[in-house]
């Protein structure tokens, strides 16, 4: 199984939030999982940080390289993807993540009820 966390999904797990559903938390530590995060998380968390909205570990590379999980880079092909999703969601950020799980085939691990709403497949709880 391959996994893209949402943005909230990482800080849950770097902060070990007990928010983070036990289903996620256990597909996450399966070893044989590929977990992948996003350009994307650290340019929303930067962003909200800077705007006192989350609080965000200074070293974030660091623990996200520590924990095993692969960045994913945002392509032409996941920014063009956004074109083709329906407005259920405003956020320009989880719409990219969308777009990158759908056009990757990775399964986005949200707590997010509206990415339900995408042809997307989720892992929610």
């Amino acid at each position: 199984m391959s996994l893209l966390l949402d943005t909230h999904v990482l800080l849950w797990v770097l902060m070990d939030d007990a928010r983070l559903p036990a289903a996620a938390r256990t597909a996450i530590e399966d070893g044989r999982t590929r977990v992948l995060v996003s350009a994307v998380s650290p340019w929303e968390i930067t962003i909200k940080a800077g705007l006192g909205k989350v609080r965000a570990p200074t070293d974030l590379q660091r623990q996200i390289a520590a924990l095993r999980f692969e960045e994913l880079d945002v392509t032409f092909a996941h920014a063009l993807a956004v074109a083709e999703l329906p407005d259920h969601h405003a956020d320009p950020f989880d719409r990219l993540l969308i777009a990158q799980a759908r056009t990757e085939r990775l399964t986005l691990v949200t707590a997010d009820p509206a990415i339900r709403l995408y042809d997307v497949t989720v892992l929610a709880d």
